[in-house]
């Protein structure tokens, strides 16, 4: 990940040397929320931690970067050194990743001296806003595609490297089942899956040729791509093949379908491997699919084992971007509110509680002010403290299995593709809206 301090807007370095020369150095409490959900969605998953307490807990100004500073143009010299000492001293409260979170709820609270806490706020946004989405891109592959294998086919189309790699660790937190990108396999410990591509196929002087030589090369892991030049032909080649690779000890592990009608062509295929014997070769699809091609290619009772996501996760293609937001709540020990019309905060810290219903599933949440216990499980948990992870961060492992509990958990309404009847309860608390009242009137 980019790790420079200089990544952030301008602006947060200006109001740094006006919060300086102000002596304004005091404890501010900023919360990242999301102010509501895109059309379609009922709910988005936590993701991004990780990534984002390794940025506050390695945040310094190299010598090149104050060098920068002195010499752009728009500070006074002495800020460089003050710049020069920064580092992040505060601590973070956050919802473990994997977690379900619906509008108005805080996914991670930091406090730390006003400079520090104000100076993260846009990478800080910029990790977890994107880890968010393609989390809550991914979950919904995973809900309409149950019991089948998703692989994040992504990097190509991904918005520079670091979004395939955020893309790659988030869906792997939403139940997908690896990866094609090999550094996320490397970074993350992310299965990795991966056939050959149609060039490979056309660089051979026959279909046949290039499905024995990449079968050999790859012997326990032989699955062909047939829909270069005519899919259904490509799957009687590689069925009149299978018998001169079982000789060698090889066995086809499978086909992929990347184009045309999957449907009608996966019941082709599927009818013609079975005839050669090759009822465990699996059929593995991908071609611009989504969630909602996904969904209708299942209801069609296609006989597809697995499916590779793309462009559609990556770029989170029907809903690109989020109201996310990072607001202060809190300075020098007193609640603050911003009142701005349709972008009004509740002010403090806070506290979101979840209630289960007597069938299990999510009932209802709570957003109240930190000190004020509700019934149900408390989701904000100390992640950071004087500027250090605390203990050990959840694996992903950990987060990939919360998630799964937590959909075990979600309403069914919540899993649909298409908005929800109604949205899901999150109740603001009686003591949060008086809070709010009591800085409303302070600052009238």
């Amino acid at each position: 990940m980019t790790s420079s301090a200089l990544l952030t807007d301008l602006y947060q370095l200006t109001m740094l040397q006006a919060y300086f020369e102000a002596g304004m150095t005091e404890t501010a409490v900023f919360e990242l929320y999301v102010r509501k959900l895109p059309p379609g969605r009922n709910f988005l998953v936590a993701a991004g931690l990780a990534p984002a307490l390794e940025f506050l807990q390695g945040l310094r100004f190299s010598g090149d970067e104050l060098a920068w500073v002195r010499r752009c143009g728009h500070f006074k010299p002495e800020f460089a050194d003050r710049l020069a000492e920064l580092s992040f001293t505060g601590e973070v409260h956050a919802m473990p990743e994997g977690t379900v979170f619906f509008p108005d709820e805080p996914i991670l609270r930091v406090a730390a001296p006003m400079p520090q806490a104000q100076l993260v706020e846009s990478r800080l946004v910029n990790l977890m806003h994107f880890s968010v989405i393609a989390a809550s891109k991914a979950v919904r592959s995973v809900l309409a595609a149950p019991g089948r294998r998703l692989i994040d086919f992504g990097m190509r189309r991904a918005h520079g490297a670091e979004a395939a790699m955020l893309a790659a660790r988030s869906a792997w937190i939403a139940g997908f089942c690896g990866t094609s990108n090999t550094l996320a396999a490397r970074r993350y410990g992310i299965p990795v899956f991966g056939t050959m591509a149609h060039s490979f196929v056309q660089a051979h002087a026959s279909e046949t040729a290039a499905f024995a030589h990449f079968a050999r090369a790859f012997p326990k892991s032989a699955l062909l791509l047939i829909d270069t030049y005519d899919t259904v032909a490509g799957a009687r080649k590689v069925a009149a093949l299978a018998p001169e690779l079982a000789r060698e000890g090889i066995a086809v592990r499978g086909v992929r379908l990347d184009s045309g009608d999957l449907a009608p062509l996966a019941r082709e295929v599927r009818a013609v491997l079975d005839a050669a014997g090759l009822k465990s070769a699996t059929i593995f699809a991908s071609g611009n699919l989504d969630e909602y091609r996904v969904r209708d290619l299942l209801a069609q009772n296609a006989p597809i084992d697995a499916f590779g996501i793309g462009t559609s996760l990556v770029t989170s293609a029907d809903a690109p971007c989020l109201d996310a937001v990072y607001k202060l709540q809190e300075y020098g020990g007193r609640a603050r509110r911003k009142r701005s019309a349709g972008k009004a905060t509740w002010p403090g810290r806070k506290q979101v509680f979840r209630r289960l219903a007597a069938d299990g599933k999510f009932a209802g949440d709570v957003v109240t002010a930190e000190g004020d216990p509700q019934p149900g499980e408390p989701l904000l948990a100390p992640v950071m403290a004087a500027g250090k992870i605390t203990g050990e961060l959840p694996s992903l492992d950990a987060a990939r299995a919360r998630m799964r509990d937590q959909l075990e958990h979600l309403p069914e309404a919540l899993k649909r593709l298409e908005d929800a009847p109604s949205p899901y309860p999150v109740e603001i608390s009686p003591r949060l809206r008086a809070l709010a009242a009591e800085v409303d009137s302070a600052e009238a």
